[in-house]
């Protein structure tokens, strides 16, 4: 939609000096000149602006020339100017040239940058310009656009699109060839440093270059989605993010990582992120630019700027350039898509954005957080608000390691415990991680934590609780500590306990669902001198187990009836072997249908669907199946429902993590990680449908039993030694032995969430997690010697970034050295070498690590690493890292 002939005030507001942040990136190269096939434009484009370059001067009405020697925000080394030596049109052409300064200038070149704000300002439809880029080292041309009014806020909230831009054309690549890529990019989301782009490069084919002759590249934009072309193909395609919900409307994924903006609401003024269609739905302005040097093409090919390659004769010349509107939706822009098959496949045109996964809210599940039990919770840190001091740990001959808090003056202070990015010391390697402790009210829940004052404040005071939520949000206020259960005030140089019930807090005006500051002090201003120690702080209830659903084992689940969709049977429960007892046994007849295990209200009196939310990182769907008659040779498939069927996966079995097909008369289990499913789309907060059956329509025949169908999280059994899931384990901590660094905690995918990072620099090291006494207090070695007939150690690791062709080891020490294991991850049950970006799972027996030397019953150390010296520039990730006896 054009919007021209703008206010005065805001034409004159152009001319000023601007420095626009942008034109950057690089993205894989992906040419399929095979597929060079694209559906000519529909009719319903209509022309409404273009500069066909036809006269004898540029037309000032269209375009405003930028004059600065600003390097365009990237460390270019041109002055933009007016000159007609940097722009000028002929013979139908538009070209800009980049030449030399003369001597003394600010900037070794000059070149020229046009833009067409407040003249003509667009939003949706298709951009097209036909021209031929200049060549050489350094060269940067671009043709993009940018926000009229930045309504988001500054660079790039408010957005970039960059229609076409190159760098460094002709000139030879590391493999020797001549550089010919093109790049479609966006950029967007959090201001700058923190900003992210998206795109993808292309080229036509090998040996046609984008310098050597006039090619068309064009955008087809439309409300949430932006397409790339080069000579009418199809090469890129960017959406907006798709956001999942659950069943309680909370956003808990992404089902598709597009663009993302971050801004300030107006009604709030929180600075919030935003998954839709921003910021590429207001108006833009078009850019046309010869850039010299610069961040980008300075840093690639044969690097630096060859002076050389900029004069008269290497010039960015434009056709023309042409904007068309969508007829058949102008609001919207959609209904003109100029597609091809694949375009919307992210092995093909389809681009993944860099949006943030929205984290998952509460899952509703009563949990207990040890704040301080003889060491800090990975997520929070002792805490002095304006103090100046620096709580330490230290030993207490009666408690162990508690926190000691000094007040050096009377100035005012509050100390205490946090989980507040705001409040962490320089090298923190914890998240902010607010404690939802709302589930816990109805289970006895409280604060509580032990203290013992040492030297008391030089005048008298009250002894306070203060508790937060939100970032400063909702707070108790001042409790004092004489209003606890105990009603007790403290005794120098005795310990005492204090407990704070929830439902109390709660009425104080705390929200309970998001605690992230704990504080224990004197009232503000009268606590200089003060000396005290704190220990036991936790946040608990009476919490059980692990949520598990056990659908069917030995006898059908009143909640969770055997069903036949539509085939008209009766499922029956049938008696197996001595390992299965009663099974449910499905029958198809002639009638196509699916068969499962169903919980809606028209089906059983007392409907239960199950909100697996709590297990989502480890838990499964598993069950085990033996198919008595099989009906040729169907496809076997699964298929998962929920909140009455508002969002399914359908899968089949061979997608388990077994992989398996049914065989006759043959018991198999089957898992299907809950995270690939919520991944895959299915809400699991009400899961409420779980099929089991042949492909429909091809079923006829068939009979197979089911047993022990259950939900549940593995990794909560009993006998599970865990060392690492989201945090390290009590009494574990991350290690990097020799290289200096500090391993971090860093949120990874779905299945995943919190991972434990690692970075290898110049310093030769290994790394890993580690139980001794310097590295952790009361450290937690495993004795694994009970386990040693069946049980394994196992992880999950991801490289992001690959340190050459270095083998990667597992190594495991016990009893603080004595004796240890050292192996190649390809000596795994697994027997896979890492693979760039992808998770992979490493197993390694017990028994095939005792072998190698190791004693199982003292396991203080579990080390994976890039073989020593070979490591440099390695950062690769650990995620649920386990010692147990699989049951299975």
């Amino acid at each position: 939609m054009i919007k021209a002939a703008k206010k005065i005030t805001q034409l004159l507001a152009v001319v000023s000096t601007m420095s626009l942040l942008g034109c950057g990136g690089s993205a894989e190269t992906e040419t399929k000149p095979d597929k060079i096939d694209p559906q000519q434009p529909v009719s319903d484009w209509a022309l409404v602006w273009s500069d066909e370059f036809d006269g004898e001067a540029i037309n000032a009405q269209n375009w405003t020339h930028e004059v600065d020697c600003n390097g365009g925000g990237n460390q270019e080394k041109q002055c933009y100017t007016a000159n007609v030596e940097n722009s000028y049109v002929k013979d139908g052409t538009l070209s800009l040239v980049a030449l030399p300064a003369e001597e003394g200038a600010a900037l070794p070149f000059t070149s020229a940058r046009m833009i067409t704000r407040y003249k003509a300002d667009f939003k949706y439809g298709r951009i097209e310009m036909r021209a031929k880029l200049p060549s050489g080292q350094g060269s940067w041309p671009a043709f993009w656009m940018m926000p009229t009014d930045e309504e988001y806020g500054e660079w790039p909230r408010s957005g970039e699109i960059d229609i076409v831009e190159s760098v460094n054309l002709g000139v030879a690549r590391e493999d020797g060839s001549a550089e010919n890529n093109i790049y479609g990019t966006l950029h967007y989301g959090k201001a700058w440093p923190n900003n992210s782009s998206s795109g993808q490069a292309y080229n036509q084919e090998s040996g046609v270059n984008p310098a050597d002759d006039f090619h068309t590249y064009a955008i087809e934009w439309q409300e949430g989605e932006i397409r790339w072309y080069m000579d009418n193909y199809l090469y890129a395609t960017q959406r907006q993010s798709k956001v999942r919900y659950n069943s309680k409307d909370e956003a808990v994924g992404l089902a598709h990582k597009g663009w993302f903006t971050e801004y300030y609401q107006q009604l709030s003024g929180e600075l919030t992120t935003f998954w839709d269609t921003a910021p590429f739905d207001k108006d833009f302005y078009l850019i046309l630019n010869f850039a010299v040097g610069g961040d980008w093409p300075e840093n690639v090919n044969a690097t630096g700027v060859d002076a050389a390659a900029f004069g008269v004769g290497n010039t960015f010349d434009v056709d023309y350039v042409r904007v068309y509107q969508c007829m058949s939706d102008p609001e919207t822009g959609k209904g003109c898509d100029t597609v091809r098959s694949g375009y919307d496949d992210l092995e093909d045109g389809l681009v993944e954005g860099k949006a943030p996964v929205p984290l998952p809210p509460s899952d509703g599940v009563a949990k207990n957080l040890a704040i301080f039990d003889g060491e800090l919770d990975v997520n929070w840190t002792a805490w002095d608000c304006c103090g100046g001091t620096t709580p330490a740990v230290i030993a207490d001959v009666d408690k162990g390691n508690v926190v000691q808090f000094n007040i050096n003056d009377n100035n005012g202070t509050v100390l205490g415990f946090s989980t507040r990015d705001g409040h962490f010391p320089e090298g923190f390697s914890g998240v902010s991680s607010p404690f939802d402790a709302s589930p816990l009210v109805d289970l006895n829940g409280r604060l509580s934590f032990e203290m013992k004052v040492i030297t008391p404040p030089t005048s008298a005071t009250t002894w306070i609780l203060k508790s937060e939520s939100g970032d400063g949000g909702p707070n108790t206020g001042d409790v004092a500590l004489s209003e606890s259960s105990e009603g007790a005030e403290p005794v120098i140089g005795q310990w005492q306990t204090y407990t704070f019930e929830l439902a109390f807090l709660q009425d104080k005006g705390l929200d309970l669902s998001a605690i992230d500051v704990v504080m224990i002090f004197p009232a503000w201003g009268t606590g200089e001198g003060a000396e005290y120690l704190i220990t036991n702080i936790a946040i608990e209830g009476d919490v059980g187990a692990s949520p598990e659903l056990v659908v069917f084992s030995d006898d059908e689940n009143p909640s969770w009836p055997m069903w036949d969709c539509c085939g008209g049977s009766t499922p029956t429960v049938e008696l197996d072997d001595d390992a299965h007892g009663n099974v449910a046994e499905f029958s198809i007849g002639a009638e196509p249908t699916v068969m499962g295990f169903i919980s809606r209200a028209a089906n059983t009196d007392t409907p239960a669907p199950f909100d697996a939310s709590a297990i989502l990182s480890n838990g499964v769907i598993q069950f085990d199946m033996k198919v008595t008659s099989m009906p040729g040779d169907a496809a076997w498939l699964f298929k998962v429902e929920a909140d009455n069927n508002a969002s399914s996966v359908e899968l089949p079995l061979t997608d388990s993590v077994e992989a398996v097909v049914p065989a006759l008369e043959q018991w198999q289990t089957y898992t299907f990680n809950l995270s690939d499913l919520a991944d895959a789309g299915l809400d699991v907060s009400a899961i409420d449908v779980l099929m089991i059956f042949p492909a429909w329509g091809a079923g006829e025949g068939a009979i197979y039993r089911v047993d022990n169908v259950k939900i549940y999280d593995p990794t909560a059994a009993t006998g599970v030694n865990t060392l690492f899931a989201e945090a390290p384990a009590v009494g574990w901590a991350l290690w990097d032995c020799c290289g200096g660094t500090t391993p971090a905690l860093v949120a990874d995918d779905t299945a995943h969430g919190i991972t434990a990072e690692f970075s290898i620099g110049a310093q030769p090291t290994v790394m890993g997690i580690i139980a001794r006494e310097e590295f952790v207090e009361n450290p937690a070695p495993v004795d694994a010697s009970a386990m040693l007939a069946n049980g394994v150690v196992q992880f999950e690791m991801k490289v992001t970034s690959m340190p050459g062709s270095a083998a990667w080891i597992l190594k495991i020490e016990a009893n603080n050295n004595a004796t240890f294991a050292e192996m190649p991850l390809t000596d795994s049950v697994e027997g896979a070498a890492p693979v760039s970006g992808e998770w992979q799972t490493y197993t390694f027996t017990l028994q095939q690590l005792f072998d190698a030397g190791l004693d199982i019953s003292g396991i203080d150390v579990v080390m994976v690493f890039p073989a020593w010296g070979e490591g440099e520039g390695a950062v690769y990730r650990l995620d649920n890292m386990m010692i147990y006896e699989p049951t299975n």
